[in-house]
């Protein structure tokens, strides 16, 4: 069984993470769409990807854990 203090340290693990997998989605988004690549599979992709990131933070906020 986990602790109150092994729970948080794991939230703030799982919410560090989520941030730098958004930031390395937007750098690659940025770099596809400088090359005029945004209608390839790998741009729609990562776009998914970076909304569903954005959702899981934004769900984060809603339950007043940020």
């Amino acid at each position: 069984m986990t602790t109150e203090q092994e729970r948080l340290e794991a939230f703030e693990r799982l919410l560090a993470d989520t941030r730098a997998q958004l930031a390395d989605a937007d750098a690659q988004l940025a770099e596809l769409k400088a090359a005029g690549k945004v209608k390839t599979v790998t741009y729609r992709e990562l776009f998914g990807r970076k909304t569903m990131l954005k959702t899981m933070i934004a769900t984060f906020d809603r339950y007043g854990l940020l």
